[in-house]
């Protein structure tokens, strides 16, 4: 039985579709030549790739000008980190947020900026560090300094 296509994108194909997201539209000479400004790949390996994100459901081929074809993205960039995160979150956090959350927060600071929209993100649900109860517990990973 042949293995099904992951719907996830590799990292050679995550260059191709960052070109076509950035273009609108492409064919696989321009992509070439754009990908190649940051890495050397051959024009088939192109061709190859954007055929198997026409199959995954990246890209629509459309009749062009001339004999090229050109394509276009059927998914957006959003939706695509969508799916990469839904992907990552059920594969390695058995679909817990949380879990997730806690090893981003674990792996190096978050600015006060960046901590000061997630509350705002989040809405009143989430007591800022000031609105916390005297009696809560400090959060066992933090460091003494991270809760002064």
């Amino acid at each position: 039985m042949a293995r099904r296509p992951s719907k996830t994108l590799t990292d050679a194909e995550l260059r191709i579709m960052q070109v076509v997201w950035r273009k609108g539209r492409a064919t696989v000479r321009q992509t070439a030549d754009e990908v190649r400004e940051q890495r050397a790949v051959a024009y088939n390996t192109v061709q190859t790739i954007m055929g198997i994100l026409v199959d995954k459901g990246y890209l629509r081929r459309l009749a062009g000008d001339g004999r090229a074809y050109v394509y276009e993205p059927t998914v957006s960039r959003d939706e695509a980190r969508a799916e990469a995160l839904g992907h990552l979150l059920g594969r390695f956090f058995g679909g817990s947020r949380r879990e997730l959350l806690l090893n981003l927060i674990d792996r190096e600071p978050i600015a006060d900026s960046e901590l000061d929209e997630l509350r705002e993100l989040l809405g009143p649900a989430t007591p800022s560090s000031a609105e916390e109860p005297a009696d809560s517990a400090p959060d066992p990973r933090s460091s003494e300094e991270d809760r002064r």
